[in-house]
């Protein structure tokens, strides 16, 4: 389908009449540029502590709008009709193909953001108001089983012991199977937060630079052999600093090559054994809130994940 940019900013009442209807002493007004919307709202979400995660994904989200908007519109020729078009833009027409998922957090984002300009009072109305927001279903993520988790760990043994040994494998998987961390917490890790002072209970402390994360911050146990594992990793490894001296991208092959030896018909992956760790915990009966202070989870989050890992960690039928 060619893309055909349509004709914007349809329907609205003069700029100078809103303006007037206004008065002069409000700070937020219609003729206001979509770019200095764009720049209060960053405020208002920083002053409300949203996430930081959050906040660029509205940002980013109203980046796309403003480009396809064209120049610097004024907030007040924004109408329901223009919002309407980018959306079927972003689905059918847009070079960059749109998922379900990122569709409604777009979707979100125009609510929350013209949602708040009304609120304010920078617009009489709220164009987003009456935009239908379908619910995505998300497919429940992939965990191993038993039985695959044995063939992991049996694949990185292997390549621990082989001729050139390499501990990097086993290392990686353990550390994930047993704390579940996310992908950038562990290439955050630094020898400095790993405790192997009782090589019967070493630990690892996940820490963030950002000071509005630090509630995430936690620190998590890790297998008894885990020490014996870092200590081989350290004689073939030239650390400094960094546990892992390398980019995500390496690791994540560093898990393509586990999976071929382990032969899994569904891949390996952080995300994976993140939930395969969670899916173990609360099988062994851990304590709910302390799963979900060792998933670094938020209440609102957790809200959403642990229904999750109850159903994946029913017997199949």
């Amino acid at each position: 389908m060619t893309a055909e940019q349509l004709p914007l900013f349809s329907g609205q009442e003069p700029l100078e009449s809103e303006t007037k209807a206004r008065g002069p002493s409000s700070p937020f007004q219609p003729d206001m540029p979509l770019s200095v919307a764009f720049e209060r709202f960053r405020e208002h979400l920083v002053q409300n502590d949203y996430a930081e995660n959050t906040v660029k994904s509205f940002l980013g989200d109203l980046k796309i709008l403003k480009r396809y908007l064209k120049g610097d519109p004024p907030i007040g020729r924004i109408g329901v009709a223009d919002l309407q078009r980018f959306l079927l833009w972003l689905q059918h027409e847009r070079a960059v193909p749109c998922s379900p998922k990122s569709y409604a957090r777009r979707l979100t984002t125009l609510k929350v953001f013209f949602g708040w300009l009304n609120e304010v009072g920078a617009r009489p109305s709220d164009p987003a108001a009456g935009l239908v927001h379908k619910p995505v279903q998300t497919p429940m993520p992939l965990i191993l089983s038993d039985q695959q988790v044995e063939q992991v760990l049996a694949a990185t043994r292997e390549m621990m012991t082989k001729e050139k040994p390499d501990p990097r494998p086993h290392l990686l998987v353990t550390l994930l199977l047993h704390t579940g961390i996310k992908k950038q917490e562990c290439m955050g890790i630094r020898l400095s937060h790993i405790d192997t002072s009782d090589p019967k209970e070493p630990f690892v402390q996940i820490r963030y630079a950002n000071p509005r994360m630090q509630h995430k911050e936690r620190r998590l146990r890790l297998p008894a052999e885990w020490a014996q594992t870092l200590a081989l990793y350290r004689r073939v490894y030239e650390l400094k600093e960094a546990l892992f001296p390398c980019t995500a991208r390496n690791l994540e092959y560093v898990l393509t090559d586990v999976e071929k030896l382990a032969g899994l018909p569904d891949g390996l992956s952080f995300e994976m054994l993140r939930w395969t760790c969670a899916v173990r915990d609360y099988q062994s009966r851990m304590d709910r809130d302390k799963l979900r202070r060792k998933m670094g989870l938020s209440m609102m989050s957790w809200r959403e994940t642990e229904p999750k890992i109850v159903r994946l960690a029913e017997p199949p039928l």
